[in-house]
């Protein structure tokens, strides 16, 4: 078993760990392995260890690693439509002018956090495509320093958003203040929640297709499952420590 296998299986096994112990299935949380900052060598070695999605925060970095990705898949003769079903996020800031691009390249977006992104990124998504996945984030914290919408503006901000045509609103996104309070991670993660069955009880059409709860990462995605999370996005314990790159 590579080494990427064996981490992969390790973040596994804390996470179904952490759903049994709240009584939720093995399968009820999805791992989003964020790959920001890794080459296309490291992302080949997880999708050869069985990992299928993952999340990228800076979109040139991201659009190059994947058709560095395709071309690899292709040279080894494996279709990345038929054979291998990858999935990429987009889990980073959104500016104005970068949304055509992610409307274009990515399954999900999870940092939508103004009505004007949204309506950018429905009208940009190509028709061909199914209706992009996206999260609106939440500064579930208050962090004057931190993305991310008001709790209080967030049922407003669904009720515009989840009529655009091509777009498909999941649920939400939060990264609570980091601290190894576990009392106060709880807190917050459930916060987030409570916020999500808002509205699925305010939008009772759309109540189904507001299942996800994308929140947890390397350091607190135990507590995250514990409150609801169903996709965690882990970085470091799969691919290691990062160096932060500048720009994107």
């Amino acid at each position: 078993m590579s080494l990427m296998s064996q981490k992969l299986q390790a973040v596994h096994t804390s996470i179904q760990a952490a759903a049994a112990a709240v009584s939720r299935g093995p399968d009820s949380v999805a791992l989003l392995a964020v790959s920001k900052t890794f080459g296309a060598d490291m992302v080949l070695e997880a999708i050869a260890a069985g990992q299928r999605a993952f999340g990228e925060n800076y979109l040139q970095e991201a659009i190059a690693k994947m058709a560095a990705v395709d071309l690899a898949l292709q040279a080894a003769h494996a279709s990345t439509v038929a054979d291998i079903l990858l999935e990429w996020h987009f889990i980073g800031p959104i500016q104005s002018n970068k949304t055509r691009p992610i409307a274009e390249h990515f399954a999900w977006v999870h940092t939508v956090e103004r009505e004007k992104i949204a309506q950018r990124l429905s009208e940009q998504r190509p028709l061909q495509m199914p209706p992009l996945n996206i999260c609106l984030q939440v500064n579930i914290s208050g962090e004057a320093s931190k993305s991310g919408m008001a709790p209080a503006d967030v049922l407003d901000a669904a009720r515009a958003i989840i009529e655009l045509p091509r777009l498909r609103l999941r649920g939400l996104m939060a990264i609570p203040e980091p601290t190894q309070d576990q009392q106060k991670q709880h807190a917050a993660f459930h916060q987030t929640r409570e916020l999500l069955l808002q509205l699925q009880a305010a939008l009772p059409a759309h109540a189904a297709q507001l299942d996800t709860l994308s929140m947890g990462m390397s350091a607190d995605m135990t507590v995250a499952i514990e409150e609801g999370a169903t996709i965690v996005r882990v970085g470091s314990a799969i691919f290691g420590q990062r160096e932060r790159i500048i720009g994107s």
